[in-house]
């Protein structure tokens, strides 16, 4: 393999985590300004906003914490010495896919 793996997983699942916690704040802060507001999301103009906000920030964190699950999953089949290949039919998983998609566990035809 041309790349290192291990450290590409590591930085994707700092940058993840990062995410999330940034994202936890946010989400925190938009909880704060509704704690402020007229809880009627109905009829207060803000309402529908700071819903559409927390739903917003509840997606992104949800992906974040699929990434960093996706991310400790590939950490252990390298470790398991399996990473790189396709957890479907067992075929190896393109360099170029896993250069692209470091935590890929399957290969193209398979995802």
């Amino acid at each position: 393999m041309d790349f290192e793996p291990r450290s590409a997983l590591q930085a994707e699942r700092a940058r993840a985590s990062k995410l999330l916690v940034d994202v936890e704040l946010s989400m925190q802060d938009v909880s704060d300004a509704r704690d402020g507001a007229n809880t009627d999301d109905e009829h207060d103009p803000e309402g529908s906003t700071l819903a559409w906000e927390r739903g917003s920030l509840g997606a992104v964190r949800d992906d974040a914490r699929r990434r960093v699950e996706q991310v400790d999953a590939a950490l252990g089949r390298l470790d398991a010495g399996t990473y790189g290949s396709c957890a479907v039919g067992g075929e190896p998983i393109p360099e170029a896919r896993l250069a692209a998609v470091p935590w890929a566990a399957t290969c193209v035809a398979h995802a």
